[in-house]
């Protein structure tokens, strides 16, 4: 019993440290290839980093829907998110207080609400079926839409007709923040290429121990799936938004850190589960329907609240958060 609990905490370990060290390389490669292409800062933050770091929770759950598992890749969505919001903004308050732009607030929070609540009312029948499926990816659509041809604040320009991005260059365009990416294809760095690549190879395998590790281990301590999926799982594949955001709370760029968590959020609910429906539908257990979905809801109105009439998380709020954070893990334990 000890040498298999051993074995499993090694899968586990091996799993994570693969998931985060994968995660950066991904992040790194990704806004490599954005800054080659011309994609401004403020929208890589949100899409192409943002989708980055979600990268695991996708592999996991993928993973678990291969395994037939279907509960856990559902449990680490929903425990990811809930993470994000009272983990992973709670300590980055901690270390310092963080504000939202203005654009973080009007164009992308609504969609991280809208994300929400589409889950819990797709999902309240005990049942995600391949049309739910295909409304998650419809409001993916949208969300993506929303943020590469939305008009920029006035506040983003400098009068001349063209843009800045955040470290400064001017992104040539029509006022969508990109500049025309075909004909800058050759100049995307091979460099920037290998860390996707091997950021993605080292994701598979880093999720596939997790998986192994993580069943294995709370399996043995007489775990559910739906255990296993919102705690360990859910806990190690937020790794990278937890260091983006941290990293990015100490440097003083608030918000970054919570677009972030905003955009791994709804990319985790719209990409991941969409897809993953198209794989198979998803049973959605009584135990998800009564406690995680409430949870869910509630940190996510919790963190739209703030964030509308405040205008950022302080020290208060982050201690609130991570309470809460504990609260939810303990009902579960």
């Amino acid at each position: 019993m000890a040498l298999r609990t051993n074995g499993a905490g090694v899968s586990l370990l091996v799993g994570v440290v693969l998931l985060y060290v994968g995660a950066e390389s991904l992040v790194k490669g990704a806004r490599g290839v954005s800054t080659d292409l011309g994609v401004r800062a403020a929208v890589a933050g949100v899409t192409v980093v943002a989708f980055a770091t979600t990268a695991p929770e996708l592999f996991v759950a993928v993973v678990g829907q291969v395994e037939k598992t279907t509960t856990i890749g559902l449990g680490a969505v929903i425990g990811s998110n809930v993470a994000n919001i009272c983990l992973v903004l709670g300590l980055s308050a901690l270390v310092r207080p963080l504000a939202v732009s203005r654009e973080t607030v009007r164009r992308h929070l609504p969609f991280m609400a809208l994300a929400a609540v589409l889950l819990v009312g797709l999902g309240s029948d005990g049942t995600l079926s391949t049309l739910d499926g295909g409304a998650l990816l419809l409001a993916l659509v949208a969300f993506t839409a929303v943020l590469l041809h939305g008009v920029p604040d006035a506040d983003d320009a400098d009068g001349s007709g063209e843009e800045h991005a955040d470290d400064g260059a001017v992104v040539a365009d029509g006022g969508t923040g990109f500049a025309p990416p075909l004909g800058r294809l050759a100049a995307v760095a091979p460099r920037d290429l290998l860390f996707l690549v091997v950021g993605l190879g080292l994701l598979f395998v880093g999720a596939r121990r997790l998986v192994d590790g993580g069943t294995a281990a709370l399996y043995l301590l007489g775990g559910s799936d739906r255990l296993v999926g919102v705690t360990v799982l859910a806990l190690g594949t937020s790794l990278p938004e937890l260091a983006a955001s941290l990293v990015s709370a100490v440097r003083g760029h608030a918000d970054f850190s919570v677009g972030n968590v905003v955009g791994s959020n709804i990319y985790n609910v719209l990409a991941v589960l969409g897809v993953l429906t198209l794989l198979s539908p998803i049973r959605v257990p009584t135990s998800v329907v009564d406690t995680d979905f409430p949870v869910l809801l509630g940190a996510t109105a919790f963190c739209v609240l703030l964030l509308v009439t405040r205008g950022r998380v302080g020290r208060v709020a982050g201690v609130l958060l991570l309470g809460g954070y504990a609260g939810y893990v303990s009902l579960l334990v």
